[in-house]
């Protein structure tokens, strides 16, 4: 988090690509996607480190399908990294979201206010040099997600193969993501299963 001087690249055009390369904002500090520093030196275009790697769009891709076939009508995922605004001078981008489709009958043209009843997270595209681990970056957001008023995060990390399952006023759990979860009442999810399903070994 925070600036950098980079040589080579005139300053308005700096800070037009760190607008760009903002991932997620807390409190007025920005979290720039991984491998932004490339960006600026020139080595790679923004596409490079925004876009998702193979793994984080078919585990998006086979959890929205199973979402939208178990999940009751009055539900809606969402995703695209949505843009929610938490706090003041803060947002997150979010891998999946579910709501409750009355919250979304006039959707906005900008970054959500409204709260997700779920969120669904798979690994990051953070950049992580301002954190001292992966986990201290995954239970801050996960904390600024559950106080902001979400009830449910669930965190897959594909390299360790786990699943971490937070609700506010509980103990949070880590579980092997070959396991069931909880995603809503009477919505359970396995993502070990789906790939299995899919003839996807990981």
């Amino acid at each position: 988090m925070g600036s950098l001087k980079t040589k080579g690249i005139n300053p308005a055009e700096r800070r037009r690509l760190l607008k760009l390369l903002t991932y997620e904002k807390v409190k007025g500090k920005p979290i720039y996607y991984r491998d932004y520093k490339r960006v600026l030196r020139g080595e790679l275009p923004p596409e490079a480190v925004m876009g998702s790697s193979e793994l984080h769009a078919i585990l998006v891709a086979l959890i929205i399908g199973f979402l939208s076939k178990v999940l009751p009508k009055e539900f809606i995922v969402l995703t695209g990294e949505l843009g929610f605004i938490y706090a003041p001078r803060s947002f997150r981008s979010l891998d999946i979201a579910i709501y409750r489709k009355e919250d979304m009958k006039r959707p906005a043209d900008k970054y959500t206010k409204k709260p997700p009843l779920v969120v669904i997270e798979i690994d990051t595209k953070a950049d992580l040099s301002g954190y001292s681990s992966f986990e201290e970056y995954v239970y801050e957001k996960t904390q600024d997600l559950l106080d902001s008023g979400v009830e449910r995060v669930i965190w897959y990390m594909s390299k360790v193969k786990k699943v971490l399952i937070a609700q506010k006023g509980k103990d949070w759990i880590v579980k092997d993501w070959g396991t069931d979860v909880e995603v809503l009442e009477d919505v359970k999810l396995n993502v070990a299963q789906l790939l299995r399903k899919e003839g996807i070994e990981v």
